[in-house]
């Protein structure tokens, strides 16, 4: 008897999962799937990301959908637009035997008119968006008040984008009798609301300890220089000459320079953040599947729909601002009980960050060095050896061998080898051989000319003063919240004209060297040093005073990535604007430009830490 039967799952089920080759369910399967099928009751369920959580609502769902009765009987909510269109398509695949059964997705970023049209026709299962299923409640275009079952997928990623209220309107719009399944890697505050508000006595199942990590993701870190944040990247792809990974950054900013850097360098690298446009979501994504594209370089939005086999590595270019996130990261590989690794990059500043991560997913990280360049030559030189020795031979080109045959006669076997070698790997070795160990400095102590320690002060110097409207007072503040540090962390700040002065812990100089290594306020480069003398002598700097030609940049990624998220569920199409689009600034004025940037940024930094 298949595993799945005895789940309790009827013949048109069955019959497509066996089309599918599943055999064995997995945990999450096994311990909902009969709960679900047995009652109508509410239900809580924590299990990582590739755990099977999709069919572990899904099938029992088809089951219990009558499909004589063509009125929306189920809403899942997702957070977004990939991730409700691959639920779609699993659903539509479980119910391939089910006659008379429609599934359709409601999601941002297309006609909202042609969504409703499909809904209208009959829909009894719909896959939303949050934000964009509001729109179609606010609407009229459906009816959700006699709905039997919601279900809550990724809910605590749902929240973490800032769909509360949506999702607490929908619910609300739905009757009290039904039945509300929930499923997220992490049981946050919200999510626990969430449950409380909307849910009566839920049956709770945990696969594995509530929040951790699976147990076939490994974890190890890097510290690294912050300027040589991108060389560890390449080095560690070198290292892995196998590796089919995706690569998260914290702003689309970052992941569309991140991209093109490299595939400046030869790799096969895409990005996918929420810039790009469906049709050109959907390209990057077959490719990826497809294995064209060997490294994917993504924010945590657009990577929330990757659902990808066989990914090997999943590296953390920057650690995600909510920690929780990483757990949704690492959840990319090491899926359907297949090994995978999760790489961090971090600067020495942020290394505690690694043991909160470690207390919220109970698993452990281990600390390595980026290989040396001898020691990447190495690796690269047995790999091309193993792919020479396994290729196989291609019979068609025995009609060519004797002019080859004619071309080699004067080598020797050991000469012939060592040319066919030195054709592939020429390149890494003529590059890495003048190459640093990246393990052995450090930015702050290039910076000042030797070790700072705990408990010294040290002095720097900012590219920003009074005539930018800053004051001792706001300059304090702005770098407080810049750098996420304590009120007294910064003291002894001298502003000037052009110009100011301000100090740190020793402890702290790594972090502020980090976090302005690339920091731009309103479209201009923000440069900071440690100071050699305290008397403020030097030049205002005028050098780094660029045009207003962007965003700021790091107080930027907030409201970025609250872009990016909404762009997920409440763009609708209207003509040829996107209602609800957050549009970028236009160009002011110098005159109403000339006291901006002191406020706008406190204000940003505030917004930033109470998110």
């Amino acid at each position: 008897m298949n595993k799945f039967e005895q789940l309790g799952l009827n013949a048109a089920l069955l019959q497509a999962i066996g089309d599918m080759g599943f055999e064995t369910p997995s945990e999450v399967q096994e311990k909902a799937i009969p709960v679900l099928l047995e009652q109508e009751t509410d239900l809580v369920a924590l299990a990582q990301t590739g755990t099977g959580k999709t069919a572990a609502f899904g099938f029992p769902l088809l089951q219990k959908i009558d499909v004589e009765d063509r009125s929306t009987q189920a809403l899942i909510l997702s957070p977004t637009r990939e991730l409700c269109l691959q639920i779609t398509n699993e659903l539509k695949q479980y119910s391939k035997y089910i006659k008379g059964l429609h599934v359709v997705a409601v999601y941002g970023g297309a006609s909202i008119t042609e969504q409703a049209r499909e809904v209208k026709r009959g829909a009894q299962v719909i896959v939303a968006t949050p934000g964009r299923m509001q729109d179609m409640i606010n609407r009229g275009f459906v009816n959700i008040k006699n709905i039997a079952y919601c279900i809550l997928d990724e809910a605590d990623e749902m929240l973490n984008m800032g769909f509360y209220d949506d999702i607490c309107s929908i619910l609300s719009d739905t009757p009290d009798d039904k039945s509300t399944w929930l499923f997220s890697a992490t049981m946050p505050a919200e999510v626990a609301r969430i449950a409380k508000k909307f849910m009566a006595d839920p049956v709770e199942i945990t696969v594995g300890a509530k929040n951790s990590g699976t147990a076939t993701v490994s974890h190890e870190f890097y510290v690294v220089n912050a300027r040589d944040r991108y060389e560890a990247l390449k080095r560690l792809a070198d290292a892995n000459p196998d590796i089919f990974s995706v690569i998260f950054c914290r702003t689309k900013r970052d992941t569309q320079a991140v991209a093109e850097k490299l595939i400046e360098d030869g790799y096969n690298a895409a990005a996918l953040h929420g810039d790009l446009s469906q049709a050109q979501r959907d390209s990057v994504m077959k490719s990826f599947r497809g294995r064209q594209i060997q490294m994917l370089v993504a924010t945590d939005v657009a990577a929330r729909g990757i659902d990808v086999d066989n990914v090997t590595h999943v590296i953390n270019y920057q650690l995600p601002d909510e920690i929780e996130t990483y757990n949704h990261r690492s959840g990319r590989t090491g899926r359907a009980g297949k090994l995978g690794t999760s790489i961090v990059i971090i600067t020495k500043s942020e290394v505690r960050k690694i043991h909160t991560i470690e207390k919220i997913i109970k698993q452990k990280f281990e600390e390595k060095t980026i290989p040396s360049g001898i020691e990447i030559c190495e690796i690269q030189l047995l790999h091309l050896a193993n792919k020479i020795h396994d290729t196989e031979i291609d019979r068609e080109i025995d009609n060519y061998l004797p002019a080859i045959y004619q071309v080699f006669e004067n080598l020797s076997k050991e000469d012939l080898i060592r040319k066919m070698v030195s054709v592939e790997f020429n390149r890494f070795l003529n590059y890495y051989k003048k190459k640093k160990d990246l393990s052995s400095e450090r930015s702050s102590e290039r910076a000042s000319g030797g070790s700072i320690k705990a408990g010294d002060a040290v002095r720097y110097f900012i590219n920003i003063g009074t005539r930018d409207d800053f004051d001792w007072m706001k300059l304090k503040d702005f770098l407080r919240e810049a750098l996420d540090l304590g009120r007294d962390d910064v003291f002894k700040v001298d502003v000037k004209e052009g110009f100011s002065f301000f100090n740190t812990d020793g402890e702290h100089a790594e972090r502020v060297m980090d976090i302005f290594s690339n920091f731009q306020l309103e479209g201009r480069k923000i440069n900071v040093e440690i100071s050699k003398n305290d008397n403020g002598g030097r030049k205002s700097g005028r050098g780094d005073f660029g045009g207003k030609r962007e965003r700021r940049d790091r107080f930027a990624d907030h409201s970025e990535r609250r872009s990016e998220r909404r762009s997920e569920g409440r763009f609708e199409s209207r003509g040829d604007r996107r209602v609800g689009e957050a549009r970028p600034l236009g160009r002011r004025s110098d005159a109403s430009r000339d006291r901006q940037p002191a406020n706008k940024a406190f204000e940003a930094a505030k917004r930033r830490r109470k998110s």
